[in-house]
């Protein structure tokens, strides 16, 4: 019986809690699928009496960024040519990071790896100014291919981590077999610890992914006008309005910039959780 009473109330916390972290996203999407004059006449947690997406449709194809009015599509393609190519080259280099860290071990091996863990606490605003002096020498300033850079070399440290611990855990008697059978470093590479290194590979692609897309500071650093990603995009929707304030198109516009975000963890949350405790037995 105390069992009982004792999960019920543990239970009822967790629920509590549950309500309180998902009323900002009810008020959102009850306030986007709303028309300006409902949301004057009723309240913040009042439903809509009529549903419209015509919020959305504004935001997405009309809602003024700056001086131009052509909604935030163009700034949605921004950051996925952004996010893309930054995930997939981060994860790739993390991983062959990672593989010469546990498995081809060389001298300062440790240092190395001291290092880049290192750099996973680095703060954002500490690389601004030699990152701009940086894409600048490289004339890529302003640019979407500038900001692929600076996310790849900002979440290297990161996937390193994920690939060292993971390949920590795979027998060293996998690789030396290998090498015994006249394999070389690529060779084994992409064809037997590649193969095996789907749990993390996931965890690498969500983490990075939501990294990159919901970065504001960066974007806002090193890039301008039409080749800025969506959360600047965003921004410059919610405080650049002028007129008569439009709550619902500024809450459409938000879930539109946090969606593929949403997505990515409805649809592949359970594997990150098991990528992480897969590489959490040594190391």
């Amino acid at each position: 019986m105390k069992h009982t009473l004792l999960r019920g109330l543990l239970y009822l916390v967790l629920i509590l809690f549950s309500i309180y972290y998902l009323f900002p996203l009810f008020v959102m999407v009850t306030t986007s699928l709303k028309s300006l004059t409902e949301i004057r006449e009723g309240t913040l947690i009042s439903l809509p009496r009529v549903v419209t997406f015509d919020a959305w449709n504004y935001a997405w194809n009309e809602a003024c960024v700056g001086v131009e009015c052509s909604g935030i599509k163009t700034f949605f393609w921004n950051s996925v040519q952004m996010a893309v190519p930054a995930v997939l080259i981060s994860t790739i280099l993390g991983a062959l990071n990672g593989y010469a860290l546990t498995k081809f071990r060389f001298k300062g091996a440790n240092i190395v790896f001291a290092m880049l863990l290192f750099g996973c606490f680095v703060p954002f605003q500490v690389v601004l100014l030699p990152m701009s002096v940086t894409l600048g020498k490289l004339g890529i300033a302003n640019s979407t291919t500038g900001l692929v850079l600076v996310h790849v070399v900002y979440g290297l440290c990161f996937t390193t981590l994920f690939f060292r611990n993971y390949y920590v855990s795979i027998p060293d008697e996998l690789v030396k077999a290998a090498t015994i059978d006249g394999a070389g470093f690529f060779t084994i590479f992409w064809r037997i610890i590649l193969p095996i290194s789907g749990p993390i590979i996931v965890v690498s692609i969500i983490w990075q992914f939501t990294q990159i897309w919901n970065d504001f500071l960066f974007g806002a650093s090193f890039s301008s006008g039409g080749s800025a990603p969506m959360t600047v995009a965003l921004n410059n929707i919610v405080n650049t309005t002028t007129g008569v304030k439009q709550y619902n198109v500024d809450m459409a516009a938000a879930l539109l910039t946090g969606l593929p975000t949403l997505l990515v963890y409805v649809l592949a949350g359970k594997y990150f959780v098991r990528g992480l405790t897969a590489g959490s037995v040594k190391g």
